[in-house]
């Protein structure tokens, strides 16, 4: 590909001038044909494995992430996205047939997948390598020119992908900095915006991609809850629950929020959690090389002022501002009006709360915004029907926490407050593309003569008895 479709870091040119390049270079048809996106997914993927280290330390730069972790839930979760996109491509891509209605034949009707054009990606901090790279596997897959804004919050991250990125793919341009840039990304016109991070600037993308009528995806967060009961094999849902808590020191958009156990439960989890806390992270768990820590100040206390709020101490509680460490902490007996039942808490402080049973927690769920992901762990086939039946959530997982994340084949995407749209897998793919209706009809015979004009009452009754299967109001009696 030339020049003008190559990939660009922010450097001397301004952001209109970048779009415009990309507009230009997507016109030119270069970025359709199956090569040339296989050719930028190997990559994407080469620049992975060329450059594990780099991003390793970037991570821990950035938020204290070990070696694990940031393959576990941020280099691995490319590569498979990757790998799955690279086995898939062509079925995708393959247009695929439509039925025609018998009135209609003869004719062909086929949907023809096509890519959108010059798409934004605007990535949070929390997990700064798969939330800017995932989604841009599925932009390239589905033959789209973009452009990504990494987060400013995870500045080591986002400068090493503005480094790396316009050297292994094409047609994609990397813009760094904060609101002013961000703001003045938001002024352009693209073909679709895909947006992850909170609520409020959630409001501010929607109400700026209204403006050219351009689709988004949404991509939020919320208070995920989790129902534990007395039929869960209690030492295996504290070890999930605890790994889905803590990891990332809690920063995690799908992290259990909250927890509402049954009074047979409670106890027993209360309990098992502060020793699944010390087998994993030890009896310090600040010198632990698997803990990470809180990305500012800000956040920090912010985190620190919801544990002032009151509630039993069950496990941790212990902060320190100059390294930003807040131990894995388990309150209990909260007041419901606290500000740590009532926003967010995006960080290592997990509230357990007691419920009768199932139907009081799901009284409790739905009289709160629709969550991004709802975790249950009962092995009561009743109860885990009821929570399906009568919650809504961007997904449900039984007796485990946010690994619904690594199966390409479930979209994950949020209800409501919790977001709009999904992606991964296929998902991906069809979020950014646009799925064109093809009819294709012979001119011989003329079957559409039936229904040109002039009318009369007897072409009427036959059209009125030929369209009713797909048109019942055409055959009401007059």
């Amino acid at each position: 590909m030339n020049g003008t479709a190559a990939s660009i870091a922010l450097q001397d040119q301004e952001i209109p001038d970048i779009v415009a390049g990309l507009r230009a270079a997507f016109r030119t048809g270069a970025t359709r044909p199956a090569a040339w996106r296989r050719r930028q997914l190997r990559g994407l993927r080469s620049l992975l494995t060329t450059h594990t280290q780099a991003i390793e330390e970037a991570l821990y730069d950035d938020l204290r992430k070990g070696r694990t972790e940031s393959h576990v839930t941020e280099i691995g979760g490319v590569l498979a996205e990757i790998d799955h996109a690279l086995r898939h491509l062509d079925r995708w891509m393959k247009p695929r047939r439509a039925a025609v209605p018998m009135n209609l034949k003869p004719a062909t009707a086929r949907i023809h997948p096509e890519p959108l054009g010059v798409c934004l990606i605007i990535a949070p901090w929390n997990y700064p390598l798969t939330l800017t790279l995932n989604p841009l596997v599925g932009a390239l897959a589905a033959g789209n020119a973009a452009v990504v804004k990494p987060s400013e919050l995870a500045p080591a991250t986002s400068a090493l992908i503005a480094s790396l990125l316009p050297r292994y793919v094409e047609a994609v341009a990397v813009v760094e900095g904060a609101v002013e840039e961000t703001t003045l990304l938001l002024e352009q016109r693209f073909d679709h915006i895909f947006y992850t991070g909170n609520g409020t600037v959630g409001r501010i993308v929607a109400a700026a991609a209204a403006r050219n009528l351009t689709p988004t995806t949404l991509e939020l967060g919320g208070k995920s809850p989790v129902f534990i009961d007395e039929t869960a094999d209690m030492a295996v849902a504290a070890r999930r629950l605890t790994w889905g808590k803590f990891t990332n020191a809690g920063q995690t958009c799908v992290a259990p929020d909250y927890v509402l156990a049954t009074p047979a439960a409670r106890d027993s989890l209360l309990s098992a959690l502060p020793e699944t806390i010390r087998e994993m992270f030890g009896p310090n768990p600040r010198t632990s090389s698997d803990y990470g820590r809180i990305v500012n100040d800000r956040h920090f206390q912010r985190l620190t002022g919801l544990l002032a709020e009151g509630g039993d101490l069950i496990a941790g509680g212990v902060s320190d501002a100059q390294e930003r460490y807040i131990a894995p902490t388990v309150l209990t007996d909260v007041p419901h009006g606290a500000l740590v039942m009532t926003e967010e808490i995006f960080g290592p402080i997990l509230p357990v709360l007691t419920v009768r049973d199932v139907h009081e927690a799901i009284d409790f769920i739905n009289a709160r915004d629709k969550p991004l992901s709802l975790y249950a762990f009962t092995r009561d086939k009743t109860a885990r029907q009821a929570l399906l039946d009568k919650t809504s959530s961007g997904g449900l997982v039984y007796n485990a926490s946010m690994i619904h994340l690594g199966v390409p084949n479930l979209p994950f995407g949020g209800i409501g407050e919790s977001g709009m749209g999904a992606y991964h897998g296929k998902t991906s793919f069809d979020t950014f593309s646009h799925l064109k209706s093809v009819l294709s009809k012979p001119t011989r015979p003329d079957t559409l003569r039936l229904i040109y004009a002039p009318h009369t009452s007897r072409s009427f009754a036959f059209i009125a008895k030929a369209v009713t299967r797909t048109h019942p109001v055409l055959g009401r009696k007059r």
